[in-house]
């Protein structure tokens, strides 16, 4: 009789905690996940996205994606591309001689071509404030926005002479000291990753229909070796902070088991639309 006693009560917890997971499945809330393309960067001296001469004489063609994240409780934008004003039949070679840039379309027929219009977000986050991600960004006026305090201090301070004038516009703002919760159940997270810029932050989302949860880099890696060799650019604001924001965003990646996206990977960027397209 004892066996038979234990044997049912097995039975039973296995089925609880299958009937469990059912009902944690049914509950996720179903997030979806846009890419969209904010412009392209050929980068024509290489050897700024390194503290040495690893790179020089090289080139790289780089994309400039951003994205739209659709939750049941509001819409989030991700990243901002490059200004519109770079919407031209030819790419424009800044003064500095490093970059070849370019927009493809505006932000308003970006949207509409994913069944969106600006006026539909509830929340703007940008991964850091460096002008190829905040390209759109005081269109994103009514939304809130979500940053870091410290970057927002560093562009918009009342104390700075001149104000970054792609943010000024952005007067909703909810402003964070470490990780947040976007939407309190953890499906899509900022992570507060220093380094790059004083408040860098990436994003991790569980996008419903995929095995894998989603990690957006920002600006952490910029390509492929990077990543792999812990490249650290020329221009970030602390090279220490950064190789500590790696370790600990490669720990999380892996404790997630997560999908690394590599912002302005072309690689990635076809590697995120092909798994998108398979949902």
């Amino acid at each position: 009789m004892k066996k038979i006693f234990f044997l049912l009560l097995a039975i039973s917890i296995v089925s609880c905690k299958k009937s469990e997971k059912k009902v944690d499945e049914i509950q996720k809330p179903n997030v979806k996940l846009y890419q969209l393309i904010g412009g392209s960067i050929f980068v024509k001296k290489l050897e700024v996205f390194s503290q040495d001469t690893t790179y020089t004489g090289q080139q790289k063609q780089f994309t400039d994606a951003y994205y739209v994240i659709s939750h049941p409780k509001g819409n989030l934008m991700w990243d901002a591309g490059l200004p519109e004003q770079l919407v031209t039949p030819k790419p424009y070679d800044e003064p500095s001689g490093t970059f070849r840039i370019q927009r493809p379309d505006s932000l308003a027929n970006q949207l509409k071509s994913i069944g969106f219009k600006i006026e539909d977000f509830k929340y703007f986050a940008m991964s850091h404030s460096h002008f190829d991600h905040t390209g759109h960004a005081n269109l994103m006026k009514d939304a809130t926005w979500l940053v870091q305090e410290n970057e927002y201090n560093f562009n918009l301070s009342d104390t700075l002479k001149q104000k970054n004038p792609a943010l000024v516009a952005l007067k909703n703002v909810k402003k964070l000291n470490g990780d947040f919760d976007v939407f309190g159940d953890g499906t899509v997270v900022i992570k507060y990753m220093p380094g790059h810029t004083i408040g860098h932050q990436v994003l991790y989302v569980e996008v419903a229909g995929l095995e894998k949860p989603v990690l957006l880099t920002g600006d952490l890696y910029h390509f492929e070796e990077n990543r792999e060799n812990k490249g650290v650019p020329s221009f970030n604001y602390d090279v220490k902070q950064t190789l500590e924001s790696m370790d600990k965003f490669e720990a999380f990646a892996k404790e997630k088991n997560a999908e690394v996206i590599i912002q302005h990977s072309p690689i990635a960027f076809k590697k995120l639309e092909t798994i998108l397209n398979k949902k």
